[in-house]
């Protein structure tokens, strides 16, 4: 069987959740036996998200093979509990630097170089790429924007040719849409789907499925009107309605049969149904939790909440495993001082200390780690989290006042964090960092070990700045544990305090790989001891179950 290519664009508005609808079908398609990846089409011209500002882009999501890439690849990992790589995320500066630099070494043969055909050629290529691999029945593609604007019609091009030069039968055009609802008029109104779908047909591709987003749900005189004036089937208008959990959204995208038509549609050869009784059970435990805890997120970029889209998605994963909601408390730590602490993260259950790059609000995050260490509250450092941790133990517990992170103060008398050796003569800021996963040696007998349950654990990084070797020894006089190190360069990966309730920091992300079917141990535990927390000092909130059904 030849590959199939699913073309996933979007109409009407941004943020309807093609994201969400690619890695929901991918879901249905993996369960019935296919092997499927997803890719993402980003229309902007930075080569990757790596050097844009989470408040521009959101988290930076960072694959096994270090490729800083668009949070969406988050999304397809967790849902199809895949692996993604650099191949899965192309941007248009990634398209004509490739391109550019083909000019450059005379590729071209000295021909004027064009959108058409060099830049659809190139998109092309990265499509089929993943194709032509071997590896897949099924490549799901999502094109970022929306259509009708300019940055995305080079690539609602290049999947016009592709679907001519791979064949139609190989290929399949779903797209998302809006069918608003007019409070003031009482009814759903198709005129944005219609207008969608005739821009995206005047670029020469009509869409073979239409996934309405919509508050309401859609009759059948709506359905068949959207059908007739897009010139659709009927059975290939799919309800897409609000979900109380995006991971509610397979289950109705399976009860909509959207899975089906784009296996007959594609001619795709499964006769497996699709058994979601695990996922079932795991959105029944997001959805009817027994009870709820809060946990206080401290990052510098909390009114974004993308900007921590992996962490808050692992804590719905651990609290699943933990029967419990997790409630992000979002904790801004610019506004963090030791005389507000207490009232900042009154009520809370555990802390958790974000990533983040550069000086600004490091003091609260200071502040918050100090709060929960003398409190015996359950603590999670990840990434500058965890430098922070580190930082802090060296100020207040070691006695080295000026203890301080090269990153922020160049002259400190204690750099107890340094800039790693390998980083110190880059000038390129993009995709220069220590990125993708790296081997970690876990002590027996620590948290992390517990929670891992193995002695070398693979995690990824992102990061410039590591605990200074020459400075370390201190730590350890002071009670400061280092339980996971990098068996190949000696670096400090994991520190802990024993004679706390659960005190860790991490300088990996560990978020970035949990999914619905392997949560990831450290937020597994962190949740288990903060819901431990909860109910010893009776933070514990029971909920009312509900017995909703969850399709």
């Amino acid at each position: 069987m030849s590959t199939k290519y699913i073309f996933v664009t979007g109409g009407v508005t941004s943020s309807l959740g093609k994201g969400i609808i690619c890695a929901s079908l991918g879901r249905l398609l993996v369960a019935r036996g296919l092997k499927v990846t997803v890719q993402k089409l980003d229309p902007y011209i930075n080569v990757d998200p790596g050097t844009m500002n989470p408040y521009e882009h959101g988290e930076v999501y960072v694959t096994d093979d270090g490729a800083e890439t668009d949070l969406d690849l988050g999304h397809y990992e967790r849902f199809l509990d895949i692996k993604t790589s650099q191949t899965n995320n192309v941007t248009t500066g990634r398209v004509y630097y490739d391109v550019i630099k083909k000019e450059r070494q005379g590729a071209y043969l000295g021909k004027t170089v064009q959108v058409i055909p060099h830049i659809t050629d190139e998109i092309q290529s990265h499509v089929l790429k993943l194709g032509e691999s071997g590896e897949y029945d099924v490549v799901i593609v999502e094109i970022g924007g929306t259509v009708g604007d300019i940055e995305s019609l080079p690539y609602v091009e290049a999947v016009r040719q592709l679907r001519y030069n791979v064949g139609r039968a190989n290929t399949l055009s779903i797209h998302l849409t809006l069918v608003p609802y007019l409070a003031a008029a009482g009814e759903l109104k198709t005129k944005p789907t219609q207008h969608s779908v005739k821009t995206l047909s005047e670029s020469g591709l009509q869409p073979d499925i239409l996934v309405c987003r919509s508050e309401h749900h859609l009759d059948a005189s709506i359905r068949n009107k959207v059908a007739r004036f897009c010139n659709v089937e009927n059975e290939d208008v799919i309800e897409s309605i609000d979900a109380r959990s995006i991971y509610e959204v397979p289950l109705l995208m399976q009860k909509e049969g959207l899975d089906t038509r784009v296996i007959e549609k594609l001619g795709l050869k499964t006769d497996k149904e699709a058994k979601l009784d695990n996922w079932i059970g795991f959105v029944e435990a997001v959805c009817n939790p027994s009870g709820e805890i809060k946990i206080a997120l401290v990052g510098k970029y909390v009114e974004h909440h993308d900007s921590y889209k992996s962490i808050v998605e692992a804590f719905i994963h651990a609290g699943a495993v933990n029967d419990c909601k997790v409630k992000v408390v979002w904790v801004q730590s610019d506004d963090l001082t030791p005389k507000n602490i207490g009232t900042a993260l009154s009520g809370v259950s555990g802390v958790l200390v974000a990533p983040g790059f550069g000086g600004r609000g490091i003091d609260g995050k200071l502040t918050a780690v100090k709060y929960a260490r003398e409190n015996g509250v359950p603590f999670f450092g990840i990434c500058l989290g965890m430098q922070c941790a580190v930082i802090e133990y060296a100020r207040n517990v070691c006695g080295w006042d000026g203890a301080n992170s090269t990153e922020f103060d160049d002259n400190t008398e204690y750099p107890i964090i340094d800039i790693m050796h390998d980083q110190k003569d880059i000038e390129n800021m993009g995709g220069t960092m220590r990125l993708g996963k790296y081997k970690c040696k876990v002590k027996e007998g620590s948290y992390a070990h517990k929670a891992y349950g193995e002695d070398i654990v693979e995690e990824r990084h992102r990061h410039r700045y590591e605990v200074n070797n020459n400075l370390r020894y201190k730590l350890t006089e002071e009670g400061m544990s280092f339980t996971g190190m990098n068996p190949e360069r000696d670096l400090v990966e994991i520190v802990e305090i024993a004679d706390h309730p659960w005190f860790v920091g991490v300088q990996f992300h560990p978020e970035l790989r949990s999914t619905v079917n392997n949560p990831q141990p450290l937020f597994v535990d962190f949740v288990k001891a903060s819901l431990k927390y909860a109910k010893t000092n009776e933070l514990y909130k029971p909920s009312k179950k509900t017995g909703m059904p969850v399709n």
